[in-house]
C-alpha cells in the first residue's frame, strides 16, 4: 500500500513550472497552487493580465490534490437546515452557485480538452439510519418545490437497485453532480494557465506581506520579492506564512482516503452499477466511487487528526474496516493507495471570499471544494480586474473562532461528541 494520493500518483507530470528567477513586479500575485489559485491565474491571464503564481510546494499538493474526486451539486450543509439558518432567499443564492460551478468545471474541460476522466451521473446520499430517511424526505421535497426539480427520492425497498449494500435505508439523488481524476484535470487546469500567459513558481512560499497602498503588496518570499499590483490568497488551511488573518477563522480538518486495486466487472455490477458519487448520512460517515481505472475511492473522517504519514496510515486501517462493514463482499479487496489531506473548514461550513485590508482572498471550502474552487478563480479573476460579477460568498462580517489561534486543540473532543451524535441521532 503505497501512503500517497491516487490522484497525483497517477497524473501526467507538470511540465510549466517556471525555471526563471521572480520578477520585480506583476499585475497580480497569486499565492496558492490549487484550484482556486489555478483557475485565477488561467482567467487572469485570458484577459491579458501578468500574473504570477506562487505555491509552497508542487502545484496541487494540497488540498485539490488530495481529496475524493466528487464534484457536486448542492451545498455542504442539509439543504433545510441551511433553509432554516439563513432563509431560503439566501440558501437558494448558494445552492445555485454550487451548479453553475460543477457547469463551469464542466465547460473548462471541454473548453481545454482536459483528458480527466470526467463523468456526470450524480451524488446518491444515503441514509445511514432509517431514522435518517424522513430528514432526506424533507430535504427533497423542498429542493423539488424551490430550487433543484432534478431530483429523485429513493426508498427503503429500491436502495438495493441503486447500491449494493444492505446498509443504508434510501437516498437523495442529486442528478447534476459529476467526478473527475482530480490529479488530470488539476495538471491540465495548470497547463492552460501557462499556455495563456500566466507564471507558476513551485517552491516558493511567501513569508511576508507588505502593504505598500490600496491593493498594492511587496510579497517576500526567500526567493526575492515582487511588488504586486494585487494579491489573491488562495492559501486554503496554509498554517505557514503571513496568514494568521485567515487562520484564525479557519479550522484545518483531516480526511483520508483509500484507493482499492481495480474491482471486477462483476463487483462493480453488484456494488456500484450507476457508478454515482455516495455520501453517507452520518456525522462521521464516508464517501466514496469509483474510477476510470475500476477502483474504488473510499473516504471519510476517519480520525479527527491532521494527516501525516503515520496519521494516514491509522485511519486507512479504520477506513478499511469500514468498507468490509458497508460493503461485505469487498472485504478482501486490496489496498493500494492510502492518504490524508486537509479541509478548510469555516465556523458554519460556508465558504469565505472578498477583501481583507487589500488583499483579495477565496477560501472556506469545507468539503465541497473541488467545484467552488474551480469557479471562484474565474470569479476573483473578474473581481480583481473590476469586471461586474456576483460573488456569493462575500459577507459583512467574517468573526474569528474564540479561542482559537490556528492550533485546532478541540479536534478530539469535537470527533468524541460527534460520534456519540451519531449513536443517538
Amino acid at each position: 500500500m503505497k501512503l500517497e494520493s491516487f490522484w497525483q500518483a497517477t497524473a501526467p507530470v507538470f511540465s510549466g513550472a517556471a525555471a526563471s528567477e521572480l520578477p520585480a513586479k506583476a499585475d497580480v500575485v497569486v499565492v496558492g497552487g490549487g484550484f482556486t489559485g489555478l483557475s485565477a491565474a488561467y482567467n487572469l491571464a485570458k484577459a491579458g493580465v501578468n500574473v504570477v503564481v506562487l505555491e509552497a510546494g508542487e502545484v496541487l499538493s494540497q488540498a485539490s490534490g488530495r481529496n475524493g474526486g466528487h464534484c457536486n451539486t448542492g451545498v455542504a450543509q442539509n439543504f433545510a437546515s441551511l433553509v432554516e439558518s439563513v432563509g431560503l432567499e439566501q440558501a437558494s443564492i448558494y445552492y445555485h452557485a454550487y451548479a453553475d460551478a460543477v457547469e463551469y468545471v464542466h465547460s473548462v474541460v471541454k473548453e481545454e480538452t482536459i483528458d480527466c476522466d470526467l463523468i456526470r451521473t450524480g451524488k446518491l446520499k444515503l441514509a445511514s439510519k432509517a431514522k435518517h430517511f424522513p430528514s432526506l424526505v424533507k430535504t427533497y421535497e423542498l429542493l423539488k418545490r424551490t430550487v433543484d426539480s432534478n431530483v429523485e427520492l429513493i426508498d427503503a425497498s429500491h436502495i438495493r437497485d441503486e447500491i449494493g449494500s444492505d446498509a443504508f435505508h434510501g437516498g437523495l439523488l442529486q442528478k447534476g453532480g459529476g467526478q473527475m481524476h482530480m490529479g488530470k484535470f488539476g495538471v491540465g487546469l495548470a497547463q492552460a494557465a501557462v499556455a495563456k500567459g500566466a507564471v507558476i513558481h513551485a517552491h516558493t512560499p511567501v513569508t511576508g506581506l507588505q502593504q505598500i497602498d490600496g491593493h498594492r503588496y511587496r510579497v517576500s518570499t526567500a526567493r526575492g520579492d515582487i511588488e504586486a499590483g494585487r494579491v489573491l490568497l488562495a492559501t486554503g488551511t496554509s498554517d505557514k506564512g503571513p496568514f494568521s488573518w485567515f487562520q484564525r477563522r479557519i479550522v484545518p480538518v483531516g480526511s483520508f482516503i483509500i484507493a482499492t486495486a481495480p474491482l471486477t466487472p462483476g463487483q462493480l455490477q453488484e456494488s456500484f452499477k450507476n457508478n454515482r458519487t455516495y455520501v453517507t448520512s452520518l456525522n462521521i460517515g464516508n464517501y466514496f466511487r469509483t474510477t476510470a481505472d475500476n477502483r474504488l475511492i473510499f473516504g471519510g473522517r476517519a480520525r479527527f487528526a491532521i494527516s501525516n504519514p503515520t496519521s494516514d496510515a491509522r485511519s486507512g486501517a479504520v477506513l478499511r474496516q469500514g468498507l468490509s462493514e458497508l460493503f461485505p463482499q469487498l472485504a478482501d479487496v486490496r489496498i493500494d493507495y492510502c492518504w490524508g489531506g486537509l479541509v478548510d473548514m469555516t465556523a458554519d461550513r460556508l465558504p469565505r471570499a472578498g477583501e481583507h485590508e487589500g488583499l483579495f482572498y477565496s477560501m472556506g471550502y469545507s468539503g465541497h471544494g473541488t467545484q467552488m474552487s474551480v469557479y471562484m478563480g474565474k470569479v476573483m479573476a473578474a473581481l480583481i480586474t473590476g469586471q461586474p460579477v456576483s460573488n456569493p460568498w462575500q459577507r459583512s462580517n467574517w468573526a474569528a473562532m474564540p479561542g482559537y489561534f490556528g492550533k485546532p486543540w478541540f479536534l478530539p473532543m469535537a470527533g468524541l461528541y460527534y460520534k456519540a451524535k451519531d449513536k443517538v441521532s
